[in-house]
């Protein structure tokens, strides 16, 4: 059971005792990210990301802030995502006091220092070009750009080469002031704690800190009236393609619904999408099928790494399988399988105190409410035959239909995208 307490300044704390666990995790969490981003400052959220690893006061530089956690084995990092940004570290629960001083450490006191900025750019540039130079990567980024377009929702979260560039102290220190505030942070700790001390001494941290309106993001232009094609052409051995359609969002009755539909359609190695794509083409060695969430979007979607001479013959199979679920109902034992796999991976991931750390985390940060993993299990279980077929008949229309493709194409018109 987690439990809830908000400061006089705004700063939430979720705490997840874990008796069955000999770790701890501290989670920050900040409601920023990508979206909340001008095209001038594109990747400014990615980059304060990595500077907050550069050293403060206490810990006099990047070698100093990793040191410190590397000397008792424990796991931290941080991730930058749309909606939201993150800093945790994860330990032996007899150091718990030391992730938490570590983290907090980071998060209020960095100095961003200029010397380090400028390194730092190198890395990022590095970073991208990784990304693009790999099209397994790189191709959920393209999905994102023919969804959304040149709109927050559609950039990529690192920014550019040139956004990069161009952002200097001046804008991290804005950027900080404006977003990185209490009312739009949660403290999240999870594993073998003691509840009422950890939030004494969150509050010793972070009762200080003045609050500020942060800025909010744009709000995402959905428009489609026909599908949409986005190609990068690349002389390679096999094309990685996203075909998918758009959905719902997080809070939509029907997430639940997507979740267990892109679980039979591509979720497992038992599913639809593994058995026609890999098993019977042989034209893949990856395939599978996301539904993927966020606040005010959602889509589904098919991602494979193909064979260059099989790329129209596995579209084709692929739209068949959306289209076989507008037609027939699933069986009774394939819905079973389908809600089992889903609920027992979420069992098996919740075993650890940072799973559990993000699990009530993020719900609380992007939806202001929190629903048990037995509420999870009872709306999976809900889920009949019935919902997923009209949901499939919402979805899986032409004038909803986009494609993502990286490899050895050049022409759109090669490519006929009809259910």
């Amino acid at each position: 059971m987690y439990k809830k307490t908000t400061l006089k300044n705004g700063l939430r704390i979720i705490t997840v005792p874990q008796k069955e666990t000999q770790t701890a995790t501290v989670l920050i969490l900040v409601k920023t990210g990508s979206k909340y981003e001008t095209k001038e400052i594109s990747g400014i959220s990615h980059f304060l990301e990595h500077m907050l690893f550069k050293g403060t006061e206490k810990r006099k530089g990047p070698l100093a802030v990793a040191e410190e956690l590397d000397s008792v084995g424990g796991e931290f990092n941080a991730f930058t995502g749309e909606e939201y940004t993150g800093y945790y570290a994860k330990v032996n629960h007899l150091y718990f006091d030391i992730a938490l001083d570590w983290v907090s450490d980071i998060f209020l006191n960095s100095k961003i220092p200029s010397k380090e900025m400028i390194k730092e750019k190198g890395v990022i540039i590095e970073e991208i070009n990784m990304y693009k130079d790999n099209p397994m990567m790189y191709i959920g980024d393209l999905w994102k750009k023919v969804l959304y377009g040149d709109q927050p929702a559609g950039w990529d979260i690192a920014g550019t080469k040139e956004t990069v560039l161009k952002i200097e102290r001046k804008d991290i220190k804005k950027y900080i002031d404006s977003q990185y505030t209490p009312s739009n942070t949660i403290v999240c700790v999870a594993g073998k704690i003691n509840e009422e001390e950890v939030i004494k001494k969150v509050n010793k941290y972070f009762a200080q800190i003045k609050d500020n309106n942060p800025r909010e993001k744009v709000k995402v232009i959905e428009e489609q009236k026909e599908p949409q094609i986005e190609i990068i052409y690349k002389d390679i051995n096999q094309t990685n393609l996203a075909l998918g359609v758009r959905g719902y969002s997080m809070s939509h009755n029907n997430k639940f619904t997507m979740d267990v539909m892109a679980v039979i359609l591509g979720g497992m190695m038992s599913s639809r999408m593994f058995s026609e794509v890999r098993e019977k083409l042989g034209a893949a060695y990856y395939v599978r099928t996301y539904n993927n969430t966020d606040p005010d979007t959602g889509s589904l979607v098919t991602l494979a790494g193909v064979e260059n001479s099989k790329i129209h013959k596995v579209i084709e199979t692929i739209l068949k399988e959306y289209l076989k679920l507008t037609k027939k109902e699933v069986s009774i034992k394939e819905l079973k399988k389908a809600k089992e796999y889903l609920k027992g991976k979420i069992v098996l991931r919740m075993e650890s105190s940072d799973a559990q750390a993000s699990f009530y985390g993020t719900q609380e940060l992007l939806k202001n409410e929190i629903i048990s993993l037995e509420e999870v299990f009872k709306r999976i279980d809900k889920v009949t035959a019935n919902d997923i077929m009209n949901v499939a008949k919402d979805i899986f229309k032409n004038d909803k239909l986009n494609l993502a493709i990286i490899g050895p194409f050049k022409n759109k018109k090669d490519f006929n995208l009809k259910i």
